[in-house]
């Protein structure tokens, strides 16, 4: 008679106790892979219609007799940079905000992929509005129709 009987005692409540952790951990675990599953990514890439049609566009702006472009560049989804091409340093040095501006409205589409609800400095709201007019202008002709 060697046999060992174990006798295992369980409370109700730890019982109850275990099976709302387990239930909880499985909606944790459902809950993560319907969040970050590859699904998620799938449908975010396979929208094959894209704002914008690829590829750098420019508008031209004035003053004083001097000539210079703000160059927006688009992928189909979205605003990828914005920047001042052919500003001499003369133009530079005579309108010193214009960089500082563009660098925060820059900053600010970026983040926001919407030319809607800017906002810009007191100091540089004329220089800001005309650059904002610009980028609207280049922003249009890459927009799909």
């Amino acid at each position: 008679m060697s046999s060992k009987t174990k006798i295992v005692v369980l409370h109700m409540k730890e019982v109850v106790y275990t099976a709302i952790f387990l239930f909880l951990a499985l909606a944790l675990g459902v809950l993560v892979f319907f969040m970050f599953g590859p699904g998620k990514s799938m449908t975010a890439s396979s929208d094959g219609a894209g704002v914008y049609t690829p590829g750098i566009y420019r508008s031209s702006i004035e003053l004083n007799n001097n000539t210079f472009d703000v160059e927006v560049t688009v992928d189909a989804q979205r605003i990828k940079s914005i920047q001042l091409v052919n500003l001499s340093e003369s133009t530079s040095a005579m309108f010193p905000l214009m960089e500082p501006a563009l660098v925060s409205l820059a900053s600010q589409i970026y983040s926001t992929q919407s030319l809607e609800g800017i906002e810009y400095p007191s100091d540089q709201k004329y220089t800001s509005l005309m650059l904002l007019d610009a980028i609207r202008e280049a922003v249009d002709k890459a927009a799909k129709d």
